[in-house]
């Protein structure tokens, strides 16, 4: 396996982040655990034994516990201090999961996958712990997320030290995302998209809120040479250049991947068999054959 994240650096900057808590940092996590609440909402079924896996601060619990469809809920985390006296947490390292095999029926997974150097791993180990039949309700970062920034850090590094290192992350593709779903063997996957622009005075203040929210660079291979005040105004003066509305504000986006999977069962519906159609696929975009049929 190629590593390419720091798992370390990720809990100090998610240790960091949940110490400082930031007034509003948390938006995409708050966006995130609402829309997996509304989806967890429609499934008709009550999950008895359900684990937020690396949810930071929990409103991902706490927004799925208010459905009323969850029995019991654990929460794991890479430190204590996630958790709360009368509600700790299970600590973990960020790339393993703590659950014997079929204990639970219900992972919720809120923005914490693109953080992972084996994806498909921790997907397998994921569907390893559900229970036949269990659920894996899941958001992660796409492909589009904090595209602009990472175009003017690119073009500004470029521009003043004649080269460049990574700076922004890699994000997955939805494609890749729904066959690593498959891979993993989860049956029945949906995965959808959706895109979200949020607006900043300034990249100061962008950069300020993915600090705070835990998404410093954690890259094994960024560059460990300090940069100038000159790199960042650069960065800056191109992203307003490039990326501003009418008003002077920065855009910033944000693609966020839903994802949810089953663990199989022989209850759940299965595909047809090779064969067994009772119409030829030519007979049914034949418009002339299709008025025929009664």
């Amino acid at each position: 396996m190629n590593e390419i994240f720091d798992e370390a650096l990720i809990a100090r900057n998610r240790a960091r982040a949940m110490a400082r808590n930031a007034a509003g940092s948390d938006f995409l996590l708050e966006l995130a655990a609402r829309e997996l609440a509304d989806r967890l909402s429609l499934v008709e079924r009550r999950f008895d034994d359900a684990v937020e896996l690396f949810g930071g601060t929990g409103l991902t619990a706490r927004a799925a516990l208010a459905t009323g469809k969850i029995g019991a809920l654990r929460r794991i985390e890479t430190d204590a201090s996630f958790g709360e006296a009368e509600n700790p947490v299970t600590v973990s390292g960020y790339e393993s999961v703590p659950l014997e095999p079929q204990s639970v029926n219900l992972i919720l997974s809120p923005l914490s996958l693109h953080l992972t150097n084996d994806t498909p791993g921790m997907l397998i180990q994921m569907r390893r712990a559900l229970k036949p039949d269990g659920l894996l309700l899941a958001a992660m970062p796409g492909s589009g997320t904090l595209s602009e920034l990472r175009e003017v850090l690119l073009a500004a590094e470029t521009e003043i030290y004649g080269g460049a290192s990574p700076r922004v992350i890699p994000f997955a593709d939805i494609r890749d995302i729904g066959s690593l779903l498959q891979r993993a063997g989860f049956a029945l996957p949906v995965i959808d998209e959706e895109s979200f622009t949020v607006r900043y005075d300034h990249i100061f203040a962008l950069m300020r809120d993915l600090k705070a929210m835990g998404m410093a660079n954690p890259l094994l291979g960024r560059s460990r040479r300090p940069v100038s005040r000159k790199f960042f105004l650069r960065a800056a003066e191109l992203y307003a250049e490039r990326f501003a509305d009418p008003d002077g504000r920065i855009r910033a986006t944000f693609s966020i991947v839903f994802l949810s999977g089953w663990a199989p069962h022989e209850s759940q519906q299965k595909p047809l068999k090779p064969g067994s159609a009772k119409m030829r696929l030519a007979d049914a975009l034949d418009p002339a054959r299709r008025q025929d049929q009664p």
